[in-house]
């Protein structure tokens, strides 16, 4: 696989790790009174809050996966990828969203342990104590596919918002037009937030933005009885 097919695979919405059961907590901010005209603005305040910290966690886990080193090579470094996931960790507050990323996180593990069995940030990533949250699973896989540390946080960003526009197509009367508008006006956030990533040097380091909010919204997500997404 090349490295450019690999990244643009990342960010296929259709790739099976259970992505469609997510709307990056939309579903609830809509049901609190979130207008669909505000959207936009959700999805930049999630970039800067949120998508910054786990971006971050995205670009650590790419260096302690050898980055683009050869499937078997030398750079990998497990410690490293274990302090990054357990900074993360502490870094999100709610339990809910830290169970979706776990879930989705393990669909990505499903994928590179099916496609690269005995890579050695693929083992690492499976002997994580914990179920590995999304953005360390993502930060992996794209090192394994040969995707830049640019790319890795482009593509991490670029599917939060996605995820946001893809899930308002379900939750409201939005033209697709406008949603794909919206990916596109964030462009100018998303390089912004990348660069702020990309200066992370370690798990120590990792920025440790919230967004109370959305962390409250998840909350309230978990116990509706009518519900399309998880979060």
């Amino acid at each position: 696989m090349t490295t450019r097919l690999g990244t643009l695979l990342l960010a296929d919405a259709r790739l099976p790790v259970g992505g469609h059961t997510y709307s990056a907590g939309l579903e609830p901010a809509l049901a609190d009174g979130l207008a669909v005209e505000r959207i936009p603005d959700y999805i930049a305040a999630r970039l800067r809050t949120v998508g910054l910290t786990e971006t971050a966690a995205s670009v650590l886990a790419h260096r302690a996966a050898g980055g683009t080193s050869a499937p078997g090579g030398p750079g990998v470094d497990p410690e490293a990828l274990a302090d990054g996931h357990e900074a993360l960790l502490a870094r999100s507050p709610s339990a809910p969203l830290r169970d979706i990323s776990g879930l989705l996180g393990r669909g990505l593990v499903r994928l590179a342990s099916h496609l690269w069995p005995e890579h050695p940030a693929v083992e690492a990533l499976r002997n994580l104590d914990r179920s590995p949250q999304r953005p360390v699973a993502l930060g992996v896989v794209a090192a394994v596919m040969g995707s830049s540390e640019d790319e890795t946080a482009r593509v991490a960003l670029y599917d939060d918002a996605q995820t946001v526009a893809s899930a308002a197509l379900k939750l409201a009367p939005v033209d697709p037009v406008d949603a794909a508008g919206w990916v596109l006006g964030s462009e100018a956030v998303i390089a912004e937030v990348a660069a702020e990533a990309l200066a992370v040097r370690g798990a120590d380091d990792m920025p440790a933005r919230t967004a109370p909010q959305i962390e409250g919204w998840s909350l309230e997500q978990q116990n509706r009885t009518r519900r399309i997404f998880v979060a």
